[in-house]
């Protein structure tokens, strides 16, 4: 496993001065987020977003907070991998009215209190914590408290994805968090983490130009390999081929082994509740999801749209690290997706 990418160091801006076109010196990947967001201007084609995942057993959550200029979404939603069951609340914001995220992640509270949904996520040095209340379709008074930790020297994939001097994403991907809390829905109470089984945070910043046409494939995972070694998977794909960069990495016991290469992808569109295998021209993954739950979203509004394959289930297979250890794993908590946009 080797990249021929740049590894920056130290802090870059994202954009010129003028804070339209990229910046030479952000071409690169970091092991930590080095990157100035200093964007401005192109308002309706600038995006911004934190993603917020937890992966506890038989338990997914997901909570939202973007600006893609022309709306805002603010999301909390949950999945009962066992049951089937899903519930949550999602709210829109015409012009992202209300909704602004800072250049930096985490350099200040996200809110957000409106249309029966109440949020709040707020980041230190060392841990996140994301605490929501909403009524669920149907009446049902929910809330969730979850707090994830952000372990010393716990390394990241944060990389610049360039189209174009105008068209680019920098994008931040966190693996394998240590996460606790709970989720209660019409007073059943529900915690992960700690004492209740491993927990695992996965974290998504967006911030960039993108064109107005775009697919891409995202996956992730955590858990322990047979070996006791914690492992956190970050793949991407489609929305990088031709940019050479890629958003691939493998996190071993909080250390980043960057993938440069392409990864290969073999799903269904059409049937995704089929295993999704992932592997690497040189053998060092070769991985497979075996689907327990497809959260399946399509909205087109005439301008625009969304479609999108997420599924939630269990990676089992090899990877190799850097230093040529191989890990084993045998049904770790994981994702993956395909979204295909226009915006």
């Amino acid at each position: 496993m080797t990249t021929h990418e740049h590894e920056i160091t130290e802090a870059v801006p994202l954009c010129e001065p003028d804070g339209l076109e990229l910046a030479d010196s952000a071409l690169g990947w970091s092991r930590q987020p080095l990157h100035r967001i200093n964007l401005k201007g192109r308002w309706a084609r600038t995006k911004r977003w934190d993603y917020w995942s937890i992966l506890a057993g038989d338990l997914a959550i997901a909570v939202t907070y973007s600006n893609i200029g022309y709306l805002g979404v603010v999301d909390v939603w949950w999945v009962d991998l066992a049951t089937g069951q899903t519930g949550g609340r999602s709210t829109g914001s015409p012009g992202s009215i209300g909704i602004r995220l800072p250049e930096q992640f985490g350099s200040r509270p996200l809110r957000w209190s409106s249309k029966g949904l109440r949020l709040e996520m707020a980041t230190s040095a060392t841990e996140t914590t994301i605490r929501a209340e909403w009524t669920q379709w149907g009446g049902k008074w929910s809330r969730l408290e979850a707090t994830i930790k952000s372990p010393p020297g716990h390394e990241s994939l944060n990389v610049v994805i360039p189209w174009s001097k105008r068209a680019y994403q920098f994008t931040s991907k966190h693996q394998a968090l240590p996460a606790h809390g709970f989720l209660e829905v019409d007073g059943y109470r529900r915690e992960f983490g700690g004492d209740h089984g491993d927990a695992w945070g996965v974290l998504d910043v967006g911030r960039g130009r993108w064109p107005y046409e775009n697919t891409w494939n995202w996956a992730g995972g955590a858990g322990r390999s047979l070996e006791g070694a914690t492992i956190g998977l970050q793949f991407g794909g489609k929305w990088t081929v031709g940019s050479g960069f890629t958003e691939n990495g493998l996190i071993v016991d909080g250390r980043l082994s960057k993938i440069g290469n392409e990864l290969d992808w073999d799903y269904n569109w059409d049937d995704p509740m089929k295993p999704w295998r992932v592997t690497s021209p040189d053998g060092s993954v070769d991985v497979v999801l075996e689907p327990r739950y497809d959260k399946y979203a399509k909205a087109w509004l005439g301008f625009g749209g969304i479609a999108v394959h997420q599924v939630f289930g269990q990676w089992s297979g090899t990877v190799t690290d850097d230093a040529g250890d191989t890990w084993t794993l045998d049904s770790i908590q994981g994702f993956a997706e395909e979204t295909r946009t226009r915006w």
